[in-house]
């Protein structure tokens, strides 16, 4: 018999993303199945997620969640069966799950997302005859508080299932004013430095990392980071404590959704053996962006223009990168300041500097199959996508050498190349140099081409499906089952 998981998340594609957080509790279903696991995921009903599943069946009702009424739907999108919280006082609001049309975060955060982890509390501990699980695998903060819940205020007293908490991005937390303690319906205890209390507040991600069984993140170098300050952000010392719980997994990327072999947003399909097809790849976005059409490298960058993305950097290092003979081509939206100095940046130097604010999946592949190198010069990075996709379709990453960058990118150091098995270029510290003297390497590389094929050829024959990451999240659910039967 199949072991059952419930996921609680509070995005998954392809009904609703804001971030990776989205590719992996979209991707993990199907990742685990061919291991013995049955996952169904748990998703806030946001008006996209209801009009994406159409007429669905109720399962369970809530006269008051928190104070609202609501629904728990069942629905399934492909094979995945999925559980949808149809909570219209929580989640009946346009644009971003997380915020108001000023990029502002709804003040009502706290309890929208504590409804979650109630409801999803509530069906791993047994309110809803029909569904049952053996494990309660939660996603960041946002699902976190329904660890809490089976702790401390359970439907079901015994007997209790394990807990997974993945940490997704320690920089996002959930903290909120001790106030809203005695809103959330958990008991007395449930307020001390063993339950949800965090440096006075309550805290939703420092709950789940408190109380989880088991604690994963999304690369073995970020598990090993968050312990220090600069990275744990205030919580390094509990990841210390538990540190024999903690476990690194690096994302995998859906394969059959990123193939240049397949992929019907190119201009040509290609393969590893039919890399050269990549030249018309290259003609379309310099059209698309405006560049001067040439030979000389072409770097994109597809990312949030944020300081943890390294974006403030781009600006400073615009005229080296352009002076040795580069082009550059950037996707994203973020910080007002970044994108001022980036149009800046683009008026000193037209026909080599493209952008485009906002996001455009089929560009975000186009940009991977005709991109020569993307920057990916992040201050820290969980585990990262981008660098991924650039791996498959043969655009060589240029990677800060912090958390999965570190882990998924093999640098073009001398001992790398005469071994014949680099697939980028990493550097230390994101700041000026770095990442200068980063492009001047890259560039270097570029212009031996036998090298330079070589580095694609390794970065589009590496294996980052979900198939290992799927492996070791299904033993970690065995593991903990069997620990807890």
């Amino acid at each position: 018999m199949a072991l059952r998981v419930l996921s609680v998340a509070s995005e998954a594609v392809p009904l609703v993303k804001t971030g990776g957080l989205a590719d992996v509790a979209g991707a993990l279903p199907a990742a685990v199945a061919p291991h013995g696991i049955a996952m169904t995921t748990l998703l806030p009903g946001y008006p996209a997620v209801i009009a994406a599943i159409g007429k669905a069946k109720r399962v369970h009702t809530w006269d008051a969640l928190l104070g609202e009424p609501a629904r728990l739907l069942t629905a399934k999108i492909g094979d995945t069966p999925l559980l949808i919280l149809d909570a219209p006082g929580y989640f009946e609001r346009p644009g971003n799950p997380y915020t108001d049309a000023a990029g502002k975060d709804w003040g009502d955060n706290w309890r929208r997302f504590a409804a979650l982890g109630r409801a999803a509390a509530d069906i791993a501990s047994g309110a809803v005859k029909a569904l049952s699980c053996d494990v309660l695998h939660a996603h960041d903060w946002q699902a976190a508080m329904a660890i809490a819940y089976l702790r401390f205020a359970p439907f079901r007293s015994e007997p209790r299932i394990p807990t997974v908490m993945t940490i997704h991005n320690m920089a996002f937390q959930g903290w909120f004013d001790p106030r809203v303690f005695g809103s959330l319906e958990l008991p007395a205890p449930a307020w001390s430095i063993d339950g949800v209390e965090s440096y006075g507040g309550v805290g939703f991600l420092k709950s789940g990392l408190q109380l989880a069984d088991m604690i994963t993140t999304v690369s073995p170098t970020y598990a090993g980071e968050i312990v220090r300050p600069e990275f744990g952000m205030g919580l390094e010392g509990l990841v210390a404590l538990r540190g024999d719980r903690v476990r690194g997994i690096v994302n995998g990327i859906d394969s059959n959704e990123w193939s240049p072999e397949t992929d019907s947003a190119l201009a040509a399909r290609y393969t590893a053996r039919t890399v050269a097809k990549r030249t018309a790849n290259k003609r379309a976005l310099e059209k698309h962006f405006g560049l001067d059409e040439g030979d000389g490298p072409l770097f994109i960058m597809v990312s949030r223009l944020t300081w943890q993305k390294g974006a403030d950097l781009i600006p400073e290092v615009l005229d080296h990168l352009v002076g040795n003979g580069g082009r550059l081509a950037i996707l994203g939206s973020g910080d007002p300041a970044i994108v001022a100095a980036l149009q800046d940046g683009a008026a000193r130097h037209p026909g080599k500097v493209g952008l485009q604010f906002g996001y455009d999946e089929a560009l975000s592949h186009r940009m991977q199959s005709g991109g020569d190198a993307i920057l990916v010069p992040s201050r820290f990075e969980p585990c990262g996508l981008t660098q991924l996709y650039g791996l498959a379709y043969g655009c060589v990453p240029v990677v800060t050498r912090t958390g999965g960058l570190a882990d998924t990118v093999i640098d073009a150091n001398p001992a790398a190349l005469a071994a014949g098995v680099a697939t980028g270029v990493q550097f230390d510290g994101a700041h000026y140099h770095g990442l200068a003297s980063a492009i001047s390497r890259t560039i270097a590389l570029y212009g031996q081409t036998p090298v330079w094929k070589q580095i694609q050829h390794n970065g589009m024959a590496a294996d980052f499906s979900w198939r290992r990451s799927g492996a070791e999240y299904a033993r970690i659910y065995q593991q903990l089952a069997g620990d807890s039967a």
